[in-house]
């Protein structure tokens, strides 16, 4: 088998819990042609997407310690969406930052 034909799939990092989304998000990512599902399994796999080290390593801590994990994914110059899966695990939500 070549090996440019193998791709490996990352293993999700943690539970969702229910997955939702706010209608402003969901608004957001309908506008701009963007599948909320790539967005989740970005951030379930550890791509926290445009967060500074400081949250990185608390989200990789949270993971560990059943805290929340936040990740921020810009989709155009001033507009940006957030996934935050809840500390219990039990809800993973796509919401504006100002919906928060």
């Amino acid at each position: 088998m070549n090996q440019d034909s193998i791709f490996v799939r990352p293993c999700p990092l943690f539970s969702l819990g229910q997955t939702v989304t706010t209608p402003g998000a969901l608004k957001v990512l309908a506008d701009f042609d963007v599948d909320p599902m790539s967005l989740i399994q970005l951030h379930n796999v550890g791509d926290w997407g445009d967060v500074d080290e400081f949250d990185a390593h608390q989200n990789r801590f949270a993971i560990r310690t059943e805290l929340r994990i936040l990740s921020s994914y810009p989709i155009t110059d001033t507009v940006t969406v957030w996934i935050i899966t809840e500390a219990d695990r039990s809800a993973t939500t796509i919401l504006l930052p100002e919906e928060y």
